[in-house]
């Protein structure tokens, strides 16, 4: 799992609604959301979060948030950290300095996956009140008012078997909702630093997503995303039998009420018969697909110790497309990786047009202290950002072809806020000022009648 952005939320009370921006480092790309914004009461004590990284994250804060209302917490400024790059640890530890100064009475309470690896580093921050663990910040208990409480709490991740269906009643003010249906990771790339995190893979029972998604959508939730650490290995730790497509199936069918279900990342070498049956015959699951591919060369997929070649990197694009024409088809591609030559690159390069691939999450390869990458032959970082922009400026080419491709057709759009919606593969759609506004959650057919940066133009029918 590689996407990291940052997301802030700031709450009033539990009645209130939350205040989102989306943005993310310069080296990385952000995570696509939206939701209602409506103005925060300053005037009385507060929650606010601040959350980098991928959507579980965003999951989680929501869990943390709520934790801390129902503690009778006020004034708490809670950052949830993402250690993917070192350069989004380095941001986290920006933001801390930031919240003090804008918040020079709050307690800072630092959590995340950065906070798990380097728990002391943060605790010695003379901004930070409170250090968290990722086992930690989802117990009601870490929240409830105690002076005598540790000041770090940051158990060892290893040890954590279990991943509670932490059930919430909605995300105010969100049409749509992450769930988290999974967590860890057993597999050791050698680039990345969140299985141990995160600890080793685990997941919710089909139950325990069941019984939230049903919650979900009695809120007014009209789609919901799952997420996960390593979400196509879903149930291997259930039994022999449990699979992410058997859950996907199990949830449509046992709520009919869901408008759409997505799914985040998914490992090309991980995808159950079950999950391609459903992309196939499951028209709620949108035909928008995020492959955690890294590379489309062979020999940087071996030194990454990924469990894919670039064959079936592209066997499983051209599947997707087949059982769902018109899918939209994103991937994580990381740029400069150590000893990747010109003629390696080329063949990442290449994947965009031979994968179809319309949405990309570009990352420049940064250092990991901690990983065996890191002591590998690095690449010039002006190498890294040259391959890493040729890499954004191709994914741009194709997302254009892609959504010209649209202009005159009609979607039924999920509308997240005035004026701005959702088509079912993942295209930003906004509607002329001028025309009546359709309230938020609902769902209205329009015809695409232009593209503008990236967005579609549309009006109802």
């Amino acid at each position: 799992m590689m996407s990291s952005g940052i997301w802030k939320m700031a709450v009033t009370s539990p009645s209130t609604s939350n205040t989102e921006t989306a943005g993310a480092p310069a080296t990385q790309a952000p995570l696509a959301d939206s939701g209602v914004a409506p103005s925060v009461d300053s005037s009385r004590g507060s929650v606010e979060v601040l959350t980098f990284g991928c959507r579980l994250n965003v999951y989680e804060s929501e869990v943390m948030r709520r934790h801390a209302l129902d503690a009778g917490l006020s004034d708490v400024v809670i950052v949830n950290s993402c250690a993917v790059t070192a350069e989004a640890e380095r941001q986290v530890r920006q933001a801390i300095r930031r919240a003090r100064r804008e918040n020079p009475s709050a307690s800072i309470v630092v959590t995340g996956c950065a906070a798990q690896l380097a728990a002391e580093k943060f605790a010695a921050m003379p901004e930070v009140t409170r250090v968290l663990g990722n086992a930690e910040k989802m117990s009601p208990d870490s929240w409830l008012p105690d002076p005598d409480r540790p000041r770090v709490a940051v158990a060892d991740i290893q040890q954590v078997r279990e991943t509670a269906g932490h059930l919430l009643p909605g995300f105010e003010s969100r049409t749509r909702a992450f769930l988290q249906v999974q967590n860890g990771c057993d597999h050791r790339c050698t680039f990345c630093i969140i299985p141990f995190a995160r600890g080793p893979a685990r997941s919710v029972p089909a139950a325990h997503v069941a019984a939230q998604v049903r919650q979900l959508v009695s809120a007014g939730v009209g789609e919901v995303v799952f997420s996960g650490v390593d979400l196509t290995s879903y149930g291997q730790d259930l039994g022999a039998e449990v699979t992410l497509g058997g859950l996907v199936r199990r949830v449509l069918q046992e709520v009919p009420e869901l408008k759409r279900l997505r799914i985040s990342s998914v490992d090309p070498c991980e995808i159950d018969e079950d999950l391609w049956r459903a992309v196939a015959e499951e028209q709620r699951l949108m035909p928008h697909f995020h492959l955690s591919l890294q590379s489309g060369d062979d020999m940087i997929l071996k030194r990454m110790k990924r469990r894919h070649s670039r064959a079936q990197s592209v066997e499983v694009a051209h599947r997707l497309r087949r059982l769902r024409p018109g899918a939209a088809i994103g991937a994580d591609l990381i740029a400069g990786f150590p000893t990747e030559t010109e003629e390696m690159f080329r063949n990442s390069l290449a994947l965009v047009e031979d994968c179809g691939l319309v949405h990309l999450h570009v990352f420049p390869y940064s250092e990991r202290s901690g990983t065996p990458a890191a002591r590998m032959p690095s690449m010039p970082k002006s190498v890294r950002k040259a391959r890493a922009a040729a890499l954004r400026q191709a994914g741009e080419k194709a997302l254009a072809i892609h959504l010209a491709a649209k202009v005159g057709k009609i979607e039924e759009i999920h509308i997240e806020s005035d004026g701005r919606g959702l088509a079912p593969d993942f295209s930003r759609v906004v509607f002329p000022q001028e025309l009546p506004k359709a309230p938020a959650g609902s769902f209205r057919k329009a015809r695409i009648v232009e593209v503008v940066d990236q967005t579609l133009l549309a009006e109802f029918v």
